[in-house]
């Protein structure tokens, strides 16, 4: 059975309403939510120039949604910024620039396909583009004179992203050093820095997975269409399933097949 966007966000709503998921929200979700607004508003309320990077993914758009609380009634007060490989869903590129005109947002995006055709980046052999998003990111940020740049990063995810403070300290050439990071005591953020340096906030960093989904479900968070199951074609490349898309493709003579 394929579900669909609109019938997800009802069942989320319906389970909200039957009290599946209010004592969640009420516990552990709701202190991940007060941490994360805290955060928002005190880096804003510390650095200049601060940013959102936003791509449309799951977590940005959390990201996003606990920004428009921190400052509900009002704006946003600070531009959204997506480091575009140019391998986007177009879902998610449609989902992305309708999220910005309904918020009145400033959206900067930087691209790795400019860098690509003016020879400062190169095509990997493996043809990902997630790796060269780091010289278009700084490029962007120093353009824009940024000195705090809000992440989606969660300590869950990977070893490296469990040494991240929630204020972390970056060099002039963007780089982490760990001997340079503060101890992030009582909820007490160090954001000094030098000229040409800039920090990366993480709101979201003590959530999880599971936090992440259950608060799209309660607070029935609009997201991509991908996300949700629909059918499409699909393809089998190095024993994973692949969706053929604008920049995948199968080898020629290889069976396509509908999928989920």
């Amino acid at each position: 059975m394929t579900t669909t966007a609109p019938e997800a966000q009802r069942t989320a709503q319906q389970l909200a309403q039957d009290g599946v998921l209010s004592a969640v929200y009420t516990t552990a979700l709701a202190r991940l939510e007060a941490e994360a607004i805290h955060i928002i508003r005190e880096v804003v309320a510390e650095f200049d120039r601060p940013a959102m990077l936003f791509s449309g993914g799951k977590d940005s758009v959390v990201m996003l949604h606990l920004a428009s609380k921190a400052f509900w009634p009002g704006r946003v007060p600070f531009p959204v910024v997506h480091i575009d490989t140019g391998h986007n869903f177009p879902e998610v590129i449609d989902f992305r620039d309708r999220t910005v005109e309904q918020m009145g947002l400033r959206l900067v995006v930087g691209s790795v396909q400019d860098l690509i055709d003016t020879g400062e980046l190169q095509e990997r052999a493996d043809g990902t583009r997630n790796p060269l998003q780091t010289v278009p990111l700084l490029r962007t940020i120093a353009e824009n004179r940024f000195d705090a740049v809000f992440g989606g990063a969660r300590r869950d995810e990977d070893r490296a992203r469990a040494k991240e403070r929630i204020i972390s300290l970056r060099d002039e050439f963007g780089q982490w050093d760990p001997r340079s990071q503060r101890p992030e005591l009582w909820n007490l953020y160090n954001g000094r820095h030098k000229p040409g340096q800039h920090v990366r906030a993480f709101p979201i960093s003590n959530w999880t997975e599971l936090d992440v989904w259950r608060y799209i479900a309660y607070e029935s968070i609009e997201l991509p269409p991908l996300y949700y199951a629909h059918e499409r074609e699909v393809f089998h490349r190095d024993g994973m399933i692949r969706a053929v898309g604008l920049f995948s493709h199968p080898a020629p003579g290889s069976r396509r097949r509908p999928g989920w």
